[in-house]
């Protein structure tokens, strides 16, 4: 028993020696590192730099939209305001002409119904027509 015990803390004492067992870093290795890791960062500075070009390029792409989309309402509402000005205009004409033939009909009106009042004939043909 004394022996299974014994070879067995030998054998502990020997697999936990070998884990803790490390192999020794020289200097050049780690300049090897250190000089993969700067290239490293160098290409990913790069890299970054490429993206902040894209991103600006995307942002002035961005702001000449914003642009043509402010020139396209502000030219909509031009449109609109032309149309109404151009429909008060056309309107304008015909609007007066329809005054004037208004005023015509009402004298005309006015001068049958007095003459109707001496001509018995007359005012007989407006009663039949409700004037």
């Amino acid at each position: 028993m004394k022996k299974i015990g014994l070879v067995s803390i030998f054998l502990v004492f020997g697999l936990v020696g070998h884990g803790f067992c490390q192999e020794a870093v020289t200097n050049s290795q780690i300049l090897e590192k250190l000089n993969s890791l700067e290239v490293k960062i160098a290409r990913l500075e790069k890299g970054q730099k490429s993206l902040q070009k894209q991103m600006d390029s995307l942002d002035k792409r961005i702001d000449d939209l914003r642009n043509l989309l402010y020139v396209i309402l502000a030219g909509m509402f031009a449109l609109v305001g032309f149309v109404i000005w151009d429909r008060r205009t056309a309107l304008a004409p015909a609007v007066k002409k329809i005054e004037i033939l208004e005023e015509r009909e009402k004298t005309v009106e006015k001068i049958l119904k007095e003459f109707a009042l001496k001509e018995p004939k007359l005012a007989a043909v407006m009663r039949n027509v409700a004037l």
